[in-house]
């Protein structure tokens, strides 16, 4: 309630308050002269000073009457100012309460690709494969990247298109291994294109041909040799790491009768190769097929000489010259010192 209020409220008791008392003192000889005006039986002068004197006592009533209707006031009053801030409360809090719009769940989707190693088959038993590893740092063929590079899908469904007909054998050895050559579905590149470059690889004379024991023949059905797998990166994590190889998304692998290759470097090769990579396509060929034919990583032999094709280029040619072929022109093994 208004300090004023109160202060109107107090001053209007201390001015009624004597009133009434007076009132009250007065009332009394009032009502004896009334009722010895009563008692002589006549309505003399002494009748009508008592009724004076009741009209005087009204005052205090007046007064009385006068603070409560004051009272009343003051109380509406209070009561009115005291509500209007509360409504304004009320509806301040009912703003900043109310959203601002609808919030968004987002669900993150999964990025499948890891049932695709049913694709590949069960391990033969041959045991573990050959990958190389995610190279660190500078040597990284991710750090290359083109405004024009293609879009490259994380993951595929792990089922393959197998590229039809066949070719003729290759090379003077008597062991002839037959081969497939199968793209994952849901891919632009066809089976058809990348048997041809597939074969074109395995029939050049520096390739491992030229070491007098392999010949090699590509077949669309029965059973092969060996199958080349151009996949996605998921796709390839899954069946490379069934024989706990981590190849990371980035790498190739050669796991049991699967030569698997990452669209990845089949379309962006690393830096090294980034200009020429039809060159590159024939390296992850031959060090993959090397693989399955027995070869282990090597390292450079020297700076100034050609890179090995079983050297693990990817992670920096270390002094040595790009090569992506097993054999030079003149039929010599190019190779170097072992890695362990």
């Amino acid at each position: 309630m208004p300090y004023s209020l109160l202060m109107t409220m107090n001053t209007t008791a201390r001015r009624t308050k004597p009133s009434s008392t007076r009132g009250s003192s007065a009332s009394r000889p009032s009502r004896r002269r009334r009722r010895g005006a009563a008692q002589s039986g006549g309505p003399g002068g002494s009748g009508g000073r008592s009724g004076g004197r009741g009209r005087k006592s009204k005052g205090p009533l007046f007064g009385g009457l006068a603070a409560l209707v004051a009272l009343v006031i003051a109380a509406a009053v209070a009561v009115n100012w005291t509500s209007s801030p509360s409504s304004d409360a009320a509806d301040g809090s009912a703003v900043s309460s109310s959203p601002s719009g609808p919030a968004s769940d987002r669900t993150p989707t999964p990025s499948g690709g890891t049932e695709s190693a049913e694709a590949s088959g069960k391990p033969d038993g041959k045991g573990g494969g050959k990958a190389d590893v995610e190279p660190s740092g500078k040597g990284s063929p991710s750090a290359s990247s083109s405004s024009s590079a293609p879009e490259i899908p994380a993951s595929g469904p792990g089922t393959f298109a197998t590229a039809g007909g066949g070719s003729g054998t290759v090379g003077k050895g008597s062991r002839v291994l037959t081969y497939k050559v199968v793209v994952e579905d849901g891919l632009t590149q066809s089976a058809a294109d990348v048997a041809k470059q597939v074969e074109g690889i395995l029939a050049d004379p520096r390739g491992w041909t030229a070491d007098g024991r392999s010949g090699f023949r590509r077949v669309s059905g029965g059973t092969a040799d060996f199958v080349v797998r151009l996949a996605t990166p998921g796709t390839v994590d899954a069946i490379c790491g069934k024989y706990g190889l981590n190849t990371r998304g980035e790498v190739n692998c050669n796991v049991g009768k699967d030569v698997v290759v990452n669209l990845k470097r089949w379309l962006l090769a690393t830096p090294v190769y980034a200009a020429d990579v039809d060159a590159y396509r024939a390296l992850i060929i031959n060090h993959e097929v090397g693989h399955f034919l027995g070869h282990g990583h090597v390292t450079c032999p020297g700076a100034g000489k050609p890179a090995p094709a079983m050297m693990q280029q990817i992670k920096g040619m270390l002094g040595c010259k790009p090569n992506v072929w097993p054999y030079d022109a003149n039929g010599r093994f190019v190779t170097g010192p072992a890695v362990s």
